[in-house]
């Protein structure tokens, strides 16, 4: 993978699966926990985003397939889900596809079994983390390339652990301007990809735009 590829998709994933914007989700999940149960939870959701990023990255491909779905078209509606993201997060909103709905967050399980679900998914590993391993899964051509795209998904996934892991002490200390900022400036990071998701997309799909 070319090296910005492998900035684009270390950008992509890091504004979705952000540690910062997704603390405060943590901690209103897990506040009835003990700090050692919460290292718990936090080691078990980034298992958990592995086992369901690399799934999804292996089959993604293969299952469109099934549905008779193009990647190209996955750039296109993906794209959008993506760009919806990253305009909730610019508004200071949260994206009922990764972060469920009203009703959904009152049947949120006990503290201690909400690794999986929501955390993993579909706050973490949701409609557009899963969007954005498939369609760059799909440049990997090359051994060092799979390297790459797996290196750099580890690597999001450890900053997700580091910071899970060390929740009640950031809480303290990170202030809400600072999650503010961060929010906002992902979400246009996120929207300037999607946008280019789209843009490729159709350009496939529609030669006569390009």
């Amino acid at each position: 993978m070319e090296t910005t590829l492998a900035v684009g998709f270390f950008g992509a994933l890091f504004a979705i699966m952000n540690p910062i914007t997704n603390l405060p989700v943590f901690l209103s999940v897990t506040q009835d926990l003990p700090t050692s149960d919460q290292r718990k939870v936090a080691v078990k959701t980034a298992l958990y985003c592995v086992i369901l990023g690399s799934a999804f990255a292996a089959i993604g491909s293969q299952a469109l397939g099934l549905f008779g779905i193009s990647v190209d078209d996955l750039r296109v509606a993906g794209g959008l889900v993506v760009l919806m993201i990253g305009l909730n997060m610019l508004n200071g909103n949260e994206s009922s596809s990764h972060h469920g709905t009203d009703g959904e967050k009152k049947s949120y399980p006990a503290p201690e079994t909400v690794a999986f679900y929501p955390l993993a998914f579909p706050i973490l590993v949701g409609p557009g983390t899963i969007t954005t391993l498939i369609l760059y899964a799909h440049h990997i051509k090359t051994p060092v390339e799979a390297i790459v795209y797996a290196g750099v998904f580890l690597f999001v996934v450890s900053l997700l652990l580091i910071t899970f892991w060390n929740a009640s002490a950031l809480a303290k200390r990170l202030s809400d301007n600072a999650r503010v900022i961060m929010s906002r400036f992902m979400g246009m990071i996120l929207a300037a990809i999607a946008i280019s998701m789209i843009a490729d997309g159709l350009k496939a799909l529609l030669p006569g735009l390009a």
